[in-house]
């Protein structure tokens, strides 16, 4: 080996960086107060790093522990991409590791936990086939380790905080209950959530405004965790959940729709279908609410970085609010009301990160130590992501309108002042 690990380090951050480096050669540098060290355990990091230079070699080599932090990964994650030095590319980053010995860059075995490339998962991005692989690969891994990381509520996407010390388990029940009055549902109503999960807003639904409720999802343990959950609730006669995609919902009329954090899998060239689709089940005056993680803006690339991509949520794709805004608009909806949740993500993203720590045992006996790393990796750079802006959340709620153009909205928007539909629960959490 001709030069030193930490030359490396140094090279790509500034010197004021609060984190510390050590590599298995024995070279070091030193923070003068450090808030994590990096730690590079074995040659494997850099063949990993060298032979798929960017997010996902850096992935490989923390995901099997040849890269390893020591202390809080968010806040080295946040560090270092604050001092780091603007003028590093990917073909400089190569340069400096042909400073290596080449024994070293032969690629390892890529780890297990990885899904295939794009090119190897079927013919036809969005297929319902591919879409049911894409979706077990990161939601039917274990219902517990889901648990341990979500928290009671089992609610899986952006929660809302009235305040950032509002608890996990509140804050979910605030985000179901807000969708809830942004729907204005009435009892006897019947309510559709597209990708519902473990069913948390449909119980919400059900046992605090009286709704009728349907839930498609196209994981089958979601299915099943949510039959049992909704039937020792006492809400089985009013909520029924089923092993479902969208495309194939049966044709009927709903006086409410929503979808959280359900688009990200259905891909952009699905929009117009799956807006058109929606509002045709919509009676006239009937609103959808489509809550959804986006791009910072229209310009960007929609199909997520290779880590997310292999590791994460295969086939995700991520789209400009204006893109959304504007699919909605042209099949069938109009749109009257929509607000960015990103701080919102980070808060939760804090707290399931917090969950996972916690329970970091109990996690890592579920899905293994390397799936556990996945998702400390994965929770703390999205946090990073939403703090910065770099990806976002919206809220967007469209209404169907009649023959004669009636939306039947109020004049000024009133879910911010309304409270509970059935009575003074609104922040217990659905059993």
């Amino acid at each position: 080996m001709r030069i030193g690990l930490e030359e490396i380090f140094t090279t790509l951050v500034d010197d004021d960086v609060p984190v510390s480096f050590r590599g298995y050669d024995g070279s070091a540098a030193e923070s003068r107060d450090p808030i994590a060290t990096v730690e590079v355990r074995s040659p494997e990091a850099v063949r990993f790093i060298a032979t798929a230079p960017g997010q996902l070699g850096l992935a490989r080599a923390y995901v099997t522990g040849a890269v390893e932090v020591r202390g809080d990964l968010y806040a080295a994650l946040r560090a270092l991409h604050e001092h780091r030095r603007r003028d590093i590319t990917p073909g400089k980053l190569v340069r400096l590791l042909c400073g290596f010995d080449p024994r070293v860059l032969r690629r390892p075995p890529v780890p297990m936990e990885e899904a295939p490339p794009a090119w190897r998962r079927g013919l036809g991005r969005h297929t319902r086939r591919r879409d049911a692989a894409a979706i077990a690969h990161h939601y039917d891994v274990s219902d517990r380790f889901y648990e341990l990381v979500l928290g009671r509520s089992m609610a899986y996407s952006c929660a809302v905080f009235p305040t950032a010390d509002t608890s996990l388990d509140d804050a979910q029940a605030e985000k179901f209950d807000l969708v809830c009055r942004k729907l204005d549902l009435r009892p006897g109503q019947c309510l559709l959530d597209v990708g519902a999960g473990w069913g948390g807003l449909v119980r919400h639904a059900a046992a605090h405004y009286g709704v009728n409720a349907v839930g498609v999802t196209i994981s089958r343990r979601q299915v099943e965790w949510a039959r049992r959950a909704n039937a020792q609730a006492g809400l089985a006669g009013s909520v029924q959940m089923f092993l479902l995609d969208y495309r194939d919902l049966p044709d009927r009329r709903f006086d409410a729709i929503a979808s959280i954090g359900a688009m990200e899998h259905f891909g952009s060239a699905e929009l117009g279908g799956y807006f058109e689709s929606m509002a045709a089940r919509l009676r006239p005056g009937g609103r959808m609410l489509n809550h959804c993680i986006t791009r910072p803006s229209n310009r960007e690339r929609h199909r997520t970085g290779a880590f997310i991509d292999r590791y994460v949520f295969p086939d995700g794709e991520l789209q400009g609010p204006g893109t959304i805004i504007g699919a909605m608009h042209d099949h069938g909806l109009e749109l009257r009301h929509e607000e960015n949740l990103r701080e919102h993500y980070a808060l939760t993203l804090r707290e399931w990160g917090a969950n996972l720590e916690r329970h970091w045992p109990q996690a890592v006996a579920e899905v293994g130590e390397r799936r556990a790393r996945v998702w400390r990796l994965y929770m703390a750079f999205s946090r990073v992501g939403f703090e910065l802006g770099r990806i976002q959340i919206h809220q967007m709620l469209g209404v169907r309108l009649d023959s004669r153009g009636r939306s039947f909205m109020p004049l000024r928007p009133n879910w911010e002042q309304q409270t509970h539909g059935l009575g003074t629960r609104a922040l217990e959490p659905a059993a």
